[in-house]
């Protein structure tokens, strides 16, 4: 089938899924179309998992139907038990759907398993054990299996779990290009709020009833449909960062075009200063001088990183 944006690779129509005759999740009709990046959010025990396996035909609805338009590939978060399997082997089990009674490899299985392990940084894990691997190293192997199979829709329930923060952007950001350049569907359970909010084109976003609220990543913000779901304490949707409430005398406003202003101006926030856009007690500058950054502090004393900075002001409340 030849794959373009228009091309709808899943599409439920009044499905139900639960465990049990339970219902955790009712009248879901969900369309995706190719070349999209969706993350599935919600509540601990909302149901992202059981939509994942359902979504992937490895549980049965409760009713309703789900249609693809091919087998997806799919990367649970059930911990392999084959120990002794080496990495290669286990990106090599993408390929086999496609292999014929001999199991024997052609070149392109061959080039989709080396492009899988380039893609995720694993050349060196190669030949380690399963069992040697830690839970991050082993979440990375099952992803390049799911990306050697090269099918048109990925599914994954919460592949970034065991990953640090580095690894958690990296393969979020490579799961929005393999959507994007190569045309797949790429559907991720995720808590990674943050994460979801700056990179998905859509957000599936449970916890309001059975139902599945969709949109872009925005229009759920305006809307208010993440405070409601989440109650998010502490953080403030509308600019991306932790609420810090100012406790201190006076307020500061920070100017100059380099990238440490942005640095500046959270540092003060966090160490309550109220930093606003203007008539504030104390003008700082970020300026930089024969390539070296120096703060100017209300025109006149400069300091040449932030700590210092945050002294000088520490001075100048307490009158020291």
């Amino acid at each position: 089938m030849a794959v373009t944006k228009a091309t709808t690779l899943l599409r439920t129509q009044g499905l139900a899924i639960g465990y049990a005759g339970k219902t955790i999740l009712d009248h879901l009709d969900l369309q995706l179309q190719a070349g999209t990046f969706v993350c599935f959010m919600g509540p601990n025990g909302i149901g992202k998992s059981t939509l994942i396996r359902t979504l992937a035909g490895l549980q049965q609805p409760l009713k309703g139907n789900v249609t693809t338009a091919q087998r997806p590939a799919v990367v649970l978060t059930d911990r392999v038990t084959a120990g002794y399997m080496t990495v290669r082997q286990l990106i090599t089990f993408g390929r086999y759907p496609y292999l014929s009674w001999d199991l024997r490899l052609a070149p392109d299985d061959l080039h989709a398993i080396e492009s899988a392990i380039t893609r995720l940084h694993l050349g060196d894990l190669v030949d380690r054990r399963l069992h040697e691997l830690s839970d991050g190293q082993l979440q990375l192997a099952q992803i390049a299996r799911a990306i050697a199979q090269e099918t048109s829709l990925i599914l994954l329930d919460e592949p970034t779990a065991h990953l640090d923060l580095n690894n958690r952007l990296e393969i979020t950001l490579l799961l929005r290009s393999l959507a994007h350049e190569s045309g797949k569907a790429v559907v991720m359970a995720t808590h990674e709020r943050d994460l979801a909010l700056q990179t998905a084109d859509e957000i599936w976003l449970a916890g309001k009833g059975d139902k599945i609220l969709r949109g872009t990543p925005e229009d759920l913000v305006l809307q208010g449909s993440f405070d409601e779901i989440f109650r998010l304490k502490g953080f403030d949707l509308r600019t991306g960062k932790v609420k810090h409430t100012p406790r201190r005398a006076f307020s500061v406003v920070v100017s100059g075009s380099h990238a440490a202003t942005l640095w500046t101006r959270n540092a003060l926030a966090r160490c309550g200063y109220r930093v606003v856009d203007d008539n504030a007690n104390i003008p700082i500058e970020v300026l930089e001088k024969d390539g070296k950054l120096t703060w100017q502090l209300a025109g006149t004393s400069e300091v040449s990183n932030i700590g210092d900075l945050l002294s000088a002001l520490d001075k100048l409340q307490w009158g020291r």
